[in-house]
C-alpha cells in the first residue's frame, strides 16, 4: 500500500511509521491520521512483526501539532467529527495487539503530544518538547489529550500543563513519567529496537493479554481486575503457554509461536 503523508518500512520484525511532512515539522493532517491507522492494520494479523515505532521525519519535531489551516473554518459539528474519527485511530494505537513505541525526536505538541500518549511507551531524544498548547487557539485537545496526560503524570501537573500551555523538556517528562527513557538523537531509534526485540522474545498472545489488561483498567466500561481474570485463563491450553512453561522446567530458551 502506498502512503502520501507516512512513510512505511519494515526490517527485522519492526515496522516503523515515519511521520512525512518535515517541512511542516510533520503537523497532523487528518488524512495523515488515517494512513497510520491503515499501516497498523496491514500488520496486526502478522506473526512476523514483533512491533512498531512511531516517528518523525527530520529532527527538528516528532509532530508540532495538527495542521490549523485544515480546520480553522470548521463548524460545531465539523469540529466534533474530526476529534471522533482522529480519536478513532488514536484509540486502534493504544489497544494494538502488539508494542508501539513513540520515538519522539524534537517538537510534540498538540495533536503531536497526543499522538505519543496513545503509544504503549514514549522514548525522548534529549531535544523532545512536550506541550498541549491548545488554549492559545482558544481549543482544548481533542485526541483525548486531557484523559491520557492526566492518566500519565496526575491530575495536577495535567491541569498546569494543559491551562497554561508551557511546554516541558524531556529530562522533565521523563521525571514526570510522561517518556520512559530520554537518549540522544542519535541512540533514538536503536533503543526503540532494542525495547522492542527483548519484547520479542515473549509469548506474543501474552504480550496482547498484557495490553488489554492494562487498558481495561482505564476503561469505565470495563472491570480491569476481572478482564485480567479473564485473559490469565484464556491463555492457558495455548501452544504459548505450553512451550513457556516447558522450556522454563527444560532449562532452555522458549520457542514462541503466537498459538
Amino acid at each position: 500500500m502506498s502512503y502520501q503523508y507516512i512513510l512505511n518500512n519494515i526490517e527485522y520484525g519492526i515496522l516503523t511509521i515515519t511521520l512525512n511532512r518535515e517541512k511542516q515539522l510533520n503537523a497532523l493532517k487528518y488524512d495523515l491520521i488515517q494512513e497510520i491507522g491503515q499501516a497498523l492494520e496491514t500488520v496486526r494479523n502478522d506473526k512476523t512483526i514483533k512491533g512498531v515505532i512511531l516517528t518523525g521525519a527530520g529532527n527538528k519535531a516528532f509532530a508540532a501539532g495538527a495542521d490549523i489551516k485544515e480546520f480553522s473554518a470548521f463548524s460545531k459539528e465539523e469540529g466534533e467529527n474530526l476529534a471522533r474519527k482522529g480519536g478513532d485511530v488514536f484509540n486502534k494505537i493504544e489497544q494494538f495487539n502488539k508494542p508501539v513505541i513513540a520515538a519522539v525526536n524534537g517538537f510534540a505538541l498538540g495533536g503531536g503530544c497526543e499522538l505519543t500518549m496513545a503509544c504503549h511507551m514514549r522514548i525522548a531524544s534529549d531535544n523532545a518538547k512536550f506541550g498541549q498548547p491548545e488554549v492559545n487557539l482558544g481549543l482544548i485537545p481533542g485526541y483525548a489529550g486531557t484523559q491520557r496526560l492526566v492518566q500519565l503524570i496526575g491530575k495536577g501537573k495535567a491541569l498546569e500543563l494543559l491551562m497554561t500551555g508551557d511546554m516541558i523538556g524531556a529530562d522533565e517528562a521523563h521525571r514526570l513519567g510522561l517518556v520512559n527513557h530520554v537518549v540522544s538523537q542519535e541512540e533514538l531509534l536503536d533503543k526503540c529496537k532494542s525495547i522492542i526485540n527483548k519484547i520479542g522474545k515473549k509469548g506474543p498472545l501474552a504480550i496482547a493479554k498484557v495490553i488489554d489488561s492494562v487498558n481495561a483498567y482505564f476503561d469505565k466500561n470495563r472491570d480491569g481486575f476481572n478482564a485480567e481474570i479473564e485473559n490469565f485463563g484464556a491463555l492457558f491450553g495455548t501452544h504459548d503457554f505450553t512451550e513457556g512453561t516447558t522450556a522454563f522446567m527444560e532449562k532452555r530458551k522458549a520457542a514462541f509461536k503466537g498459538e
